[in-house]
């Protein structure tokens, strides 16, 4: 093997590429390097290089067009520019369309009739001419130099091609990753080995803090290749994730015996996921608890302490709304097709679990079912929270309903005293030992 075969292999090993793809990065470079010293700008140089002997050939490609004068080539290039003028003075640019019934010729590319004549007397117009071209000597040190500089151009887009390819496939998956630091904007830079990806503020879990070194799991949201290069978007809030989480530690779901048909998450804090089998032979969320909250203390650990209830599906929406709201205990449900508005009535003892610290249960349940939910505690003194109110930490608005708010007045606004939150993995593990 020559020492310019073992040079293309190292470069392969070290960048993951295929041998043809650095081939054809050193025989673009052979060709800039003979129109630098020997050729021109006009030239469409085709290479071919042997590595074990050193030996090239090189050709000039063109393809045969009719011939036409200068005077209509300079006709048509006036009427171009006063197409793309006017093109521009209505705010747009010019399309490839607009000039296509004129004149063009690419002297780089194409070769007139006449000309091609001269090489070959048998050609056409539209034929391919590969004409072949002398190597006089050796390359000087400018053409070696742009050859260099080629090479490097062609090479970092090859690996960065390949780099796209390979996380392409990673959209809508988790990566493990470490984070690297924060930009000016907020943006989490995370190193994901042969390339960074990006973590959006808006991506960010609030209560999260992302110490450089630190390791951490992302959901890939999109991969796309920018001006220079590839562009990662992960995140930590995405509701897929709590999925991808779910599929990866059940079986049951990544089979598809269990499906999930809803997430709603509070990131960080809380999330609730309704799940929903066609077999009768297996409990949903059993399969998502485990034996004694093995499998749900695992995806609990995954997402960084984030609570979660698993929640029955109904097709019923009543009877989904219900399970929704727990571990809440509902007496009675009021649906209001209309208006997609749904008037839960709770014990007074339930109200404030229904609500959730913050609001937090009811909002959850709302994004899960697609209905506004209105929580009504029963009792002497009615009151009304909605799943659209601004609740702050800790309170609970309580509206009175049998008598209008007078003029000037707030309504009033009390402590929430029973803000135990009772996870529904607690509540599945007392239904496992109980039917055992």
């Amino acid at each position: 093997m020559s020492e310019i075969s073992k040079s293309i292999q190292i470069i392969c090993d070290e960048k993951g590429l295929d041998a043809s793809v650095v081939m054809e990065a050193v025989e673009q470079a052979l060709g800039a390097a003979y129109r630098k010293d020997f050729g021109n700008r006009q030239m469409n140089i085709k290479v071919h290089f042997d590595p074990e002997t050193g030996d090239m050939q090189m050709w000039d490609v063109k393809t045969v067009v009719e011939d036409v004068d200068e005077e209509t080539l300079d006709q048509a290039q006036e009427e171009v520019a006063a197409r793309r003028e006017a093109a521009y003075a209505e705010g747009r640019e010019l399309t490839d369309e607009e000039v296509d019934d004129l004149p063009r010729f690419n002297p780089k590319l194409e070769l007139m009739l006449t000309e091609a004549k001269a090489v070959k007397k048998s050609a056409k117009v539209g034929d391919v001419l590969e004409i072949e071209l002398e190597i006089p000597g050796d390359f000087g040190r400018m053409a070696a130099q742009t050859a260099k500089q080629v090479i490097i151009q062609k090479l970092r887009e090859a690996e960065r091609s390949s780099v796209f390819e390979d996380f392409k496939g990673q959209e809508g998956k988790i990566v493990q990753a470490v984070i690297q630091r924060r930009d000016r904007s907020g943006t989490v830079i995370v190193d994901l080995g042969k390339i960074t990806g990006l973590l959006p503020v808006a991506e960010q879990i609030s209560r999260e803090f992302y110490k450089p070194g630190a390791r951490m799991r992302f959901y890939v949201i999109s991969v796309a290749m920018g001006s220079r290069g590839p562009e990662i978007i992960l995140s930590r809030t995405h509701n897929d994730m709590v999925r991808v989480v779910f599929e990866q530690e059940i079986p049951e779901v990544a089979n598809g015996e269990v499906q999930i048909k809803g997430i709603a998450r509070d990131a960080g804090n809380r999330s609730k996921v309704a799940v929903w089998t066609e077999d009768e032979g297996i409990d949903p969320i059993g399969s998502c608890i485990g034996q004694r909250g093995s499998r749900i203390t695992t995806i609990i650990d995954e997402l960084g302490g984030e609570k979660i209830d698993v929640i029955q599906y109904n097709e019923d929406v009543s009877s989904y709304i219900k399970e929704a709201l727990s571990p809440a205990k509902v007496s009675t449900v009021e649906l209001s097709e209309e208006e997609k508005l749904a008037t839960v009535h709770v014990a007074e003892d339930q109200f404030s679990l229904a609500i959730g610290r913050g609001g937090q249960n009811v909002r959850l349940a709302a994004a899960l079912t697609g209905w506004q939910i209105n929580v009504v505690q029963l009792g002497d003194e009615e009151k009304v929270v909605s799943s659209e109110e601004e609740i702050p930490d800790g309170e609970v608005a309580a509206v009175k309903t049998d008598e209008e708010t007078p003029a000037g007045e707030s309504a009033s606004v009390e402590e929430t005293s029973q803000e135990e939150e009772v996870s529904t993995k607690d509540m599945s593990e007392e239904k496992q030992d109980d039917a055992a």
